[in-house]
Parts: structure tokens; sequence; C-alpha cells
């Protein structure tokens, strides 16, 4: 060794990369999961009587329960929440699933994902009342078919949305999650030898729809389990979709317990959060129940497998759902075009098919209209992304450096907010922050905002961010560069587009959370999406368009930029440009 020259150990990176996880995951515990436990904590024991404000109890007491069971239409609400939950989630599993073997191999997952970038942006909320408007006895359909085939002059009293039976509800949860569970599957597909699995299936004389469901599925399933769960998670305790689409009497029980909470007579709050924590219990157990349903299906298909039928039976149901599919994913799209219709519209008679007048005047009102909520949105968005792939970027570089696996708590800690239902923690969040002096504001919403972007900012950058080649970083080792240095000049360089990509994603989820708004805010933060909700109960249609189409394109943009800004920063290097890393 040259004279003057210190040779470091060679643990030191590998420490230096175990504290930086290590302080992620403390920054983590203590900003995240405690107060998300805490909350959990504060939900279920009020629950047991324990009611914030109220003299405690000396024993546990089920009064809060009592209330609960006392409601009227309690038994059809948990009902409601259960088919509604379980209808979409099955359906969206099955369209996806039968879609891609339909298009795999015919539709790149890169093309996909773009050509689906506008449902996947959409705020649920949005599409709910784009959906609202083209359904609805007024609505767009009815409009079409008016009054040449219905012979309607006037809108029906017809109950098309917000139905009893929650159809109009688990079609509008149709339309975000298969869009999801497409590209989901679609890039769990590109990891697997399907074409050789497809061939060596069809060889044995097996149908193409008995090949991809007995032998490409099954093997594709695993990879996708934890986005099904929080598909399932979410189904069974969405609020700002079944507010605008769900039915009303009774409504389904996340609804009903947000009501309680937000009602202004106290005596509601013991229903509320009993309501809140049977809500918990009832998406852990039907998890549960999906978990052991998975064993029940595998054994089945094996069974059906080993009688060796090789009819091709299956193959005309595989393309109907592909249609369905197709349907769905169109009903998305027109639901998003009707929006901006509405926006426009100025007057729109029934049973006119278009707006006899369009007007710009309440896009100009921005002080007494839609400003605020909208400033609110854009910065509350770019916050919380900020923050989220800040911590998810020194997460991976910290395991990249001590170069440790993910482990399975840590896999955990990130999953746990999208695996419980939103109304079991957050009002209880709320109450922990009150006795600790936090009072509603901007600053709480950022950060309750923050407990679900950062989960899908990790979860989106972690694969691209594991698979950039380590040649490269090998080499600028090579000549010099130390380890922040590739950090900077090489690694998050070549990580551009996944960044930004992970950015966009982070920041449609913020602008599509209702519930953390609404709680952590206590109506003093109003957002485009908290907005929409409340106007869509009862609002102008055209207020309500133009606050749900603003509440559509702040995603889109976001997508829009993190897919060209790389191709622009990038021009003069065209494998840079066209995202190879």
């Amino acid at each position: 060794m040259p004279p003057g020259r210190v040779r470091l150990p060679v643990r030191a990176p590998r420490r230096r990369g175990t504290l930086l996880r290590g302080t992620v995951l403390a920054v983590l515990a203590g900003g995240f999961l405690l107060p998300l436990l805490a909350g959990l904590g504060a939900t279920l024991g009020a629950a047991a009587g324990y009611l914030p404000g109220r003299p405690l109890p000396e024993t546990p007491s089920l009064q809060p329960l009592r209330s609960l069971l006392a409601e009227p239409g309690f038994l059809r609400a948990v009902g409601q929440t259960l088919g509604t939950g379980l209808a979409s989630t099955v359906l969206a599993l099955v369209l996806a699933a039968s879609f891609c073997g339909l298009v795999h191999q015919r539709l790149p997952t890169r093309l996909a994902g773009r050509s689906l970038a506008p449902l996947l942006a959409a705020p649920h909320s949005a599409l709910a009342i784009g959906l609202a408007f083209l359904l609805a006895p007024w609505g767009w359909i009815a409009r079409w078919l008016s009054p040449w085939a219905t012979g309607w002059e006037f809108p029906p009293d017809l109950p098309l949305v917000q139905d009893p039976l929650g159809i109009a509800l688990v079609l509008g949860l149709l339309t975000k999650e298969v869009p999801f569970l497409l590209l989901v599957l679609l890039a769990a597909l590109a990891q697997l030898p399907v074409q050789e699995d497809l061939q060596r299936a069809r060889a044995l004389g097996y149908s193409r729809a008995k090949a991809w469901v007995g032998v490409v599925l099954p093997r594709a399933y695993p990879l996708v389990r934890l986005p099904v769960l929080f598909v399932l998670a979410f189904s069974l305790s969405v609020v700002d979709m079944a507010l605008v689409l769900g039915p009303t009497q009774p409504p389904t029980l996340a609804v009903a317990v947000t009501r309680w909470f937000l009602a202004p007579d106290p005596a509601f709050l013991g229903p509320a959060f009993a309501g809140a924590a049977l809500q918990l219990a009832i998406v852990l157990a039907v998890m549960g129940g999906w978990l052991l349903g998975e064993r029940a299906v595998a054994a089945m298909g094996r069974a059906w497998l080993a009688r060796g039928s090789r009819g091709g039976a299956g193959d005309p149901w595989l393309a109907a759902a592909g249609l369905a599919t197709t349907v769905v994913l169109l009903l998305g799209l027109l639901a998003l075009v009707a929006l901006g219709f509405w926006a426009f519209a100025e007057r729109w008679p029934f049973p006119a098919a278009w707006p006899t007048e369009f007007s710009l005047a309440r896009w100009t009102n921005l002080a007494g209209g839609w400003g605020e909520a909208f400033g609110n949105s854009l910065a509350l968005g770019a916050a919380t992304t900020a923050a989220s792939l800040l911590l998810a970027v020194l997460w991976l570089e910290g395991e990249d450096r001590g170069h440790l696996p993910r482990a399975r708590w840590a896999t955990v800690l990130v999953a746990l907010p999208l695996l419980l239902p939103q109304v079991a923690f957050l009002y209880g969040l709320q109450v922990v922050l009150l006795r600790a002096g936090v009072g509603p504001g901007f600053l709480a919403v950022a950060w309750a905002q923050a407990l679900f972007v950062l989960p899908y900012t990790l979860i989106v950058l972690s694969p691209p961010w594991k698979a950039l080649d380590p040649r490269l970083l090998a080499v600028a080792a090579s000549l010099g560069a130390g380890p922040n240095r590739r950090w900077l000049t090489v690694k998050l360089p070549l990580l551009l587009r996944p960044l930004l990509t992970a950015g966009a994603v982070g920041f449609a989820v913020s602008v599509a959370l209702y519930l953390p708004t609404l709680f952590l805010g206590a109506g003093r933060v109003p957002t485009l999406t908290t907005e929409a909700v409340t106007l869509a109960s009862g609002g102008d249609r055209r207020l309500v368009g133009l606050f749900a189409l603003l509440q559509a394109l702040l995603p889109l943009v976001a997508y829009l930029l993190a897919l060209l800004l790389p191709r622009w920063i990038w021009r003069h290097r065209r494998a840079l440009a066209g995202g190879s890393a």
C-alpha cells in the first residue's frame, strides 16, 4: 500500500448502511407505527367503554357495543359491507386475470401502464362522481337513450345510483380495482416463463383457458397476493366511493361509522367507536378467510387438473370475461369524460345528450370557489410525497450499503396502514394527538397522509431499485468514487424515471385521501377530494364536476411529468431517456 493511504475496514460500509437503515426505521417506528398503534388502541379502548372526555369506568363496558347493536339497520349495514367488498374484489380479480389471459404477449406491460394511467391516476371519489354522472336517472346514458328508446321526457324515479343492493358501488370499485390488478398481474407475469408454460400445456392438448387457469395463474397469484389483500381491505372499508354510489338506507358500516363520528351529538361516539372496532374485526376476519379460501381453491384446482379433461369449453368464458373487463374500463374512461362536460356546462336540460351552453364562470372564481381546495391539495401532495420519497430512498440505500435483505417485519410495517381499515384508527389517532396538544391543521393532515403515501412509494420504488445493475456502481467505485458520490452521480440519475414514477403514485394517493384529511383536518383543511364528496351529496352538478375534474387532473399531470421529464432531461442519452435503467 502506498505511504499515506489508509485502507478502510471492509465492514465499514456495511456498518454505515445498517446504521442508516436503522435510523430510518426508528423514524418510521416513532413517527408512523407507534402513532398508528396508539390510534388503534384508542379506538379499541373507547369501544370497550373508555370513551374520550368521559369518566373512566372501573371495568370494561359493553355499552358502546349495545348502542351499536341497537342502531337501526345495523345488520343490513354489515351485510352491505361484506357483499359489496367481497363481490368487487372477487370480480376484479377474475376480470383482471381473464383479460391478462387474452392480452398477454400482445400488450407490453409499459404500454398497458400508460394506457391505464388515466384510471390509475384518478381518485376513487372522482371516478365515483363521474359514474354517477353516467348512471343516474338524469345521467349521460339515460340522456343518450331518451326519449327515442325509453320514452322518458323527464328523469325517472329509479334507484340506479345508491341502489339498495350496492350494485353501483361494486361497479365503481371495479373501475379502480380492475386497472390496478391488471397492472400488477402483468408485472408479475413478466417475471415468469409464461409463454413456455402455455406452449407445453397446449402441446398436451389443454385449451388456452385451462392452460391459463391451471398452469399460469397458480404461479402468478403468489406474486400479487399482497396487492389483492390491499384491494380486499379497501373494498370492505371504503368511505368516499360509498358516500357517492353506495346504498343509503342503511349505508355500509364504514359510512355509518364516519357519520356517527362526525355527528354533533356525543351520544353517537359510543356506537361509532364500537363500529370502528367491528370494522377492523370484519376486515381481519375476511382476510383470514380469504387466505384459507386460497388453500381450498388450490386443492380444488389440483383435483380439477387430475381429472385430465382437455376440453375447450372455458375459452368462451375467458373471452366473455375479457369483454366485461373492456366494458368496465370504457365505463371508467367515460366517467372521466362526463366530468369534463359537467365541469364546463352552463345549461344541460334533460334529455339533451349534450350541454346546450358552456361557461368558464366557475373556473375563474378562485377566491370563492376552488382556489383554496386546489392549493391545499397541491401543497399536501407535494409535502407528503417529498417526505415519503426521501424516507423510501434512505431506507433502500441503507439496505444496499448494509447488504441487508428486506426483513418480513419491515414489510409488515410498510403494509400495515394499507391492510387496516382507515376508520378503525384515524379518529382514535385524532384523539391521541389532541391529548398530546396537537390540534387539527395542515401539518396533522400531511403527517396522516404520509402514513399511506410512504407504503405506496416504497412498493413502487423497491423493484427498480433492486434491479439496478451493480456492475455500474462497481465501475464507478473502480474509478475512485466513494459511496456517497456513487449514490448521487450514478444511482440516483439512473433511477430518475422510477423515482419520478414513485413520486407520481405518492402524489396521486395524497390527492385521493379522504378520511385522513377529514378527521385530522377537522374541516379546517379543505381539499378537492373533501369538497367534491361533500358537494356530491346534493350540490350543483356543475360545481361538483369542476372539483372532481380538478381532482382527477392533478394526479394525471403528475404521471405525465413522470413520463416526460426523463425524456427531456436525458434527451441526449437515448438509453436513459427510454427508461432502460
